[in-house]
């Protein structure tokens, strides 16, 4: 008996007040607002059966019906994306949920596939969540601590996250390599509703990492590498970057 093909849909969270760079999703890029040209991204990989923006702005929500978009409003205020996230989700029928930051409007649809597959991958039912990883080169990247770096196990499953360099290496020249974490995630729902139901821990409040909320209740990670870097949106100097990368 062939196995029932999985539901996936892409939620992308998105709040109007950025602390670094309030507006942003409203920004022009080439005609569209930046969060109009990261949803139609996310259409056209056509890997998700459906996608929803999830906000609690107003302007927001106007923006995506403007243009006949799937848009949801938040019934409540939430601390972070994971959570404005499942609240949408809660009554919906699905299997696994793809989070796509709203101000990253250059998806790479391979390392989006890359990151689907493994959950029909050996390991699929280990898995409660998958994520990606790309290699750190510069020592000024892997000391800065807004980028976070993730150790993984011999199968690829993360053993830990943080904004401290890991593994610490007590030879300088160990060759190790270092990782950061590139925030897309693909949840299976039923991870994805725990989260939004345990309360935050010691370790994840210490970092303010959320993915450790769920090493910390004991679920499965599997990471993904990556070379293709997304552009981010957090300052006016990234929008006028990504201005002149489309």
């Amino acid at each position: 008996m062939s196995e029932k093909p999985l539901k996936i849909i892409a939620m992308i969270p998105a709040r109007y007040a950025a602390s670094r760079f309030p507006g942003k999703l409203m920004q022009d890029l080439h005609g569209k607002t930046v969060i109009r040209r990261t949803y139609e991204a996310a259409v056209n990989t056509q890997l998700f059966e459906q996608v929803y923006v999830v906000t609690d702005s107003n302007i927001i929500f106007s923006e995506i019906r403007s243009f006949g978009g799937n848009v949801l409003m938040s019934k409540k205020e939430h601390e972070c994306g994971s959570d404005r996230i499942a609240e949408a989700v809660e009554d919906m029928e699905v299997d696994i949920v793809v989070n796509v930051q709203g101000d990253e409007p250059m998806i790479d649809a391979e390392s989006l596939r890359k990151v689907l597959e493994v959950f029909r991958g050996k390991d699929a039912e280990k898995i409660d969540l998958a994520s990606l990883k790309t290699p750190l080169h510069q020592q000024k990247d892997i000391d800065n601590p807004n980028n976070v770096k993730v150790i993984t196990n011999k199968d690829g499953f993360a053993l830990y996250f943080s904004r401290s360099p890991i593994p610490y290496a007590r030879e300088r020249n160990s060759g190790v390599t270092y990782y950061k974490h590139i925030g897309i995630y693909a949840f299976r729902k039923a991870a994805l509703m725990d989260f939004y139901k345990l309360p935050m821990l010691e370790l994840e409040a210490t970092e303010k990492i959320e993915c450790i909320r769920y090493l910390e209740y004991g679920h499965n990670i599997k990471m993904v590498e990556t070379t293709v870097l997304g552009v981010g949106i957090d300052t006016p100097e990234d929008l006028e970057e990504a201005r002149k990368m489309f």
